[in-house]
């Protein structure tokens, strides 16, 4: 199993346990804030290359 399978199977395993444990709308916020937060985290430079990185993946 390739790392970023395992990456997608704990990320879909996390959001199931979130959804479990607390309401909707905290589950959600928690799944969308944790890589907006991790996002404005990253330097310009780093959130430069990383756009740039998914231009290439995407074929432009």
């Amino acid at each position: 199993m390739s790392t970023r399978a395992k990456v997608a199977v704990g990320g879909v395993a996390a959001g199931v346990i979130l959804l479990w444990l607390l309401p909707l709308w905290a589950a959600l916020l928690v799944m969308v804030g944790v890589p907006v937060v991790a996002y404005l985290a990253l330097d310009p430079s780093q959130r430069r290359r990383l756009r740039n990185v998914n231009r290439k993946q995407l074929g432009r």
